[in-house]
């Protein structure tokens, strides 16, 4: 692997996004499908807001999500659940989560 300085085009460089101190991590980038993220989360409660729909599928552990309009469901890894626009939720992981959300 080599260790090029060249600028890659904005499509094809990979962000960073770190929240709640670190204990929320993800690597972003544009997929054929639009914008995803693939990310972690230690153990703990976290609140998110969205801007745009999204899809979010676990890859690893499991994780409790309170959806408006639905309650608490428990998430295990391979389950998906979908997230409105302009909404909030909040996440419950009893342990370390990884997972992959989809942006529309």
């Amino acid at each position: 692997m080599s260790n090029q300085n060249d600028a890659a085009p904005a499509r094809e460089t990979v962000s960073h996004n770190v929240y709640f101190d670190g204990k929320v991590q993800s690597l972003g980038m544009e997929t054929p499908s639009g914008k995803a993220t693939l990310g972690v989360m230690k153990k703990g409660s976290y609140t998110f807001s969205t801007s745009s729909a999204e899809k979010m599928v676990v890859i690893s552990g499991s994780m409790e999500v309170e959806l408006p309009g639905i309650g608490v469901k428990k998430y295990e890894a391979q389950d998906s659940f979908e997230v409105a626009a302009g909404s909030s939720f909040e996440v419950i992981c009893g342990a370390d989560v990884a997972y992959i959300c989809y942006y529309e």
